[in-house]
């Protein structure tokens, strides 16, 4: 069985299947769908019908899908970040199949609502985020997503904290100093005076 799939994704492969045909389709079904959706080049009224213009669409979403698929690096970014992107969606079915095991039959299914939704909503950005840098390379061949974790990493030092310290002492101390204990009233000046 994976003698098989070896050779056929040898023949992919060799016919540029994984790196020209896939992300060329994909590039230019997003650009295409973006222009189509949002008229950028407007639109025609053909009798009571108002028509997007999908020849200018299409062209140019086919140009932009071309350019893409020119820039090897462009391409080898788009493979890795829409295959990480794919298991971060297939971790969150996962989990909702979870949360659907302790949970009644209802008509509307299993969703997160609430504050719940905007915490897991918040991690696949950060999820998303993380596996875009770790996609891009630098110049010295390091991910973007390490040479950041290298410099926060280098940020945390006993001077820093020294220096976070004696800062949160500061505004504290400035805080307790400014704060204004008198309860407000609501009374103004103009009331008074008249």
């Amino acid at each position: 069985m994976s003698v098989m799939r070896d050779s056929l994704i040898g023949l992919m492969d060799k016919f540029g299947i994984g790196d020209i045909v896939l992300p060329f389709l994909l590039v230019f079904t997003i650009v295409f769908a973006i222009l189509e959706k949002t008229k950028v080049f407007g639109v025609e009224k053909v009798g009571n019908q108002v028509y997007t213009r999908k020849n200018l669409n299409a062209m140019t979403a086919f140009v932009v899908a071309f350019f893409v698929v020119m820039s090897n690096q462009l391409v080898k970014v788009i493979m890795k970040t829409t295959s990480d992107a794919v298991l971060l969606l297939l971790l969150s079915i996962l989990f909702l199949m979870l949360i659907g095991s302790f949970q009644q039959e209802s008509d509307k299914g299993v969703a997160l609502s609430g504050g719940w939704a905007k915490l897991f909503m918040g991690i696949m950005f950060v999820g998303i985020l993380v596996i875009f840098l770790d996609s891009l390379k630098t110049p010295s061949g390091q991910t973007w997503l390490e040479f950041v974790w290298n410099g926060i990493g280098g940020m945390f030092t006993s001077e820093f904290f020294e220096g976070l310290t004696f800062l949160a002492v500061i505004v504290g101390a400035l805080y307790f100093i400014v704060k204004d204990d008198h309860p407000a009233s609501g009374n103004n000046d103009s009331d008074n005076n008249s």
